[in-house]
Formats: structure tokens, sequence, C-alpha cells
């Protein structure tokens, strides 16, 4: 497919999506965000995929991951037309489509983020810095309001304290901070940023299976609301009823044994277990009461 205000490529089997509107500081916008998700949807269907890095494009007038949404249109927040009913936040539908993904997902922020630019990494496995990058949550110094789920996964991040500090003063946050408060897992220089994702990708790729990594990956945020551990405990001895006997964990004792690499053959697209997705897809509903 092709894709204008992003670049999507699979190499070696690792996916790079690139924000690709250098002229524009990478900012966000409609397009972008619907280009992300079907990105999304090709990347998590294909074997060949193990994981996926997001990247901004380089060539701007500075650094930039991305700058935030497109605020040259006019009035780029304005949603009347759908109703208050049907309205959804573009980047909270990019947010939910990470959550769901059974590959694992790398922000490489080789630039500032900002806005959307750093609530849409929110939802990734690990966040790798430029240390030259800045971040905000600014919206309350825009007149609008955090998105892109922020408002859940943030606090889970950093803690409810730092996250509504961050959010109500809309300050700018540099690399330091950001890796002290757990916002990121690494700070490198600029031009090290892609290549240090591409190194945790193939460490990924070469030596976990692939089965194994959606699984653990999808028990981790799922677990994250639960009310009470025994749901953990429960959706935990499911998987290990069904991975203990497949090919997959024979091929991981075996490997061990022999002191060899392994080859695992399963694939998340076809080989997840009966019982996956252990919950109902949640609707988009029409009252806030309802969720």
């Amino acid at each position: 497919m092709a894709y204008d205000t992003i670049l999507y490529e699979v190499r070696e089997r690792i996916c790079t999506i690139t924000l690709n509107r250098p002229e524009h500081m990478n900012s966000y916008n409609s397009q972008m965000c619907q280009e992300i998700n079907l990105a999304l949807d090709a990347a998590d269907s294909d074997d060949d995929v193990r994981v996926v890095i997001f990247t901004g494009a380089e060539g701007g007038k500075r650094p930039a991951y991305c700058a935030g949404f497109d605020l040259t249109v006019d009035k780029p927040f304005d949603f009347s037309e759908a109703g208050f009913h049907n309205t959804r936040d573009t980047g909270g539908t990019n947010a939910l489509r990470i959550y769901a993904m059974r590959k694992p997902v790398l922000a490489a922020i080789n630039g500032s983020a900002v806005g959307i630019g750093i609530t849409m990494t929110l939802p990734m496995d690990m966040r790798i810095l430029s240390e030259d990058a800045k971040l905000g949550f600014v919206f309350a110094r825009r007149g609008y309001v955090n998105e892109a789920c922020s408002s859940w996964f943030l606090p889970r991040i950093v803690g409810l304290s730092k996250a509504v500090e961050w959010v109500t003063t809309g300050r700018i946050i540099g690399a330091e901070e950001a890796l002290h408060s757990g916002l990121v897992s690494e700070v490198v220089p600029h031009s090290r940023v892609y290549a240090r994702a591409l190194e945790v990708a193939r460490d990924i790729r070469d030596n976990t299976a692939p089965v194994s990594v959606a699984l653990c990956r999808q028990m981790m945020y799922q677990m994250a609301g639960a009310r009470h551990p025994m749901t953990a405990h429960k959706i935990e001895s499911s998987c290990f009823y069904y991975i203990g006997t497949a090919p997959d964990a024979l091929e991981g004792a075996a490997s061990f044994m022999e002191k060899r690499p392994p080859e695992f053959k399963m694939s998340p697209v076809t080989d997840m277990p009966p019982a996956y997705p252990w919950f109902p897809e949640v609707p988009f509903p029409k009252n806030i009461q309802d969720c």
C-alpha cells in the first residue's frame, strides 16, 4: 500500500514506521492517524514482522519525532459534525490499536515530541530518546486536553502525581527528567536513537518466541486494569496449559539443553490459544458512564 504521511518498511523481520512530514516537523493530522492504523494492521498480520519501530523522518528545520497535531489547518479539533456520542479522538484510535498489537512496538524518539507526538508513544513498549530532545504534554497551554488514552497510560508509566504535574503545567520535559521518571527506558545521542532501537528489536527477533512475546505483552497490558490478581492467575494458568506442550516450548527447552540458538516456528497470527482474546473487544460507548 502507498502511504503519504508515513513510510512503511520491513527489513530482516523488523518493521519501521516513519512519520514522514519533515517539512512540518512530522506533525500529526487525520490522514496520518488513518495511515498509522493501516500500517499497524499490516504489521500485526504479517508473520514476516517480529518487531515494529516508530521513528520520525529527518530533514526538518530542527530534529523532531513529531511536533504534535498540525495546528495550521482551520479548527483542527472541530469534530462537531460527528456529534457528541460519535466523536472519537484520532490519537485514541492509534493508542488502542497499539495496545492490541501482538508484536512489540518500540519508539525511537529522535527529536522533540510534544502533544500527540509524545502521547502516541505511551502505548508502545519501550521509548528510546535522543539526549537533546524536548518532550511536552502541552495541551493545557493551548486550551486543549490530553488525548490518545494518555490519561490511562501516563499515570501507569510515571505515577499519578508526576502525570498530573506534567499535564496541568504543560511544561517542557528534558531527557534527564524523562529517564529519571521512567517515561523512557534509555537516552542516547541523536545519531544512535534508531540504531539502538534496532539493537533491541534484533535481540527480540533472534532470541524470543513470537507467540510467547504476544501473550506476555497482552497479559501485562490487560492485567493493568484487573480488579484482583486472581484474574492474572487464571489467564497465566490457561497460557501455561496451552503453551506447555506446544512446539515452541519444546524447542525452547531442547535448544537450551543442546546449547544452540532456538528455531521458533509458531505464529502469533495463527497459533494463539483458543481462548484468546480473553475478553471481548470494548465497543465505543454512547455515554461515558457505559465505559
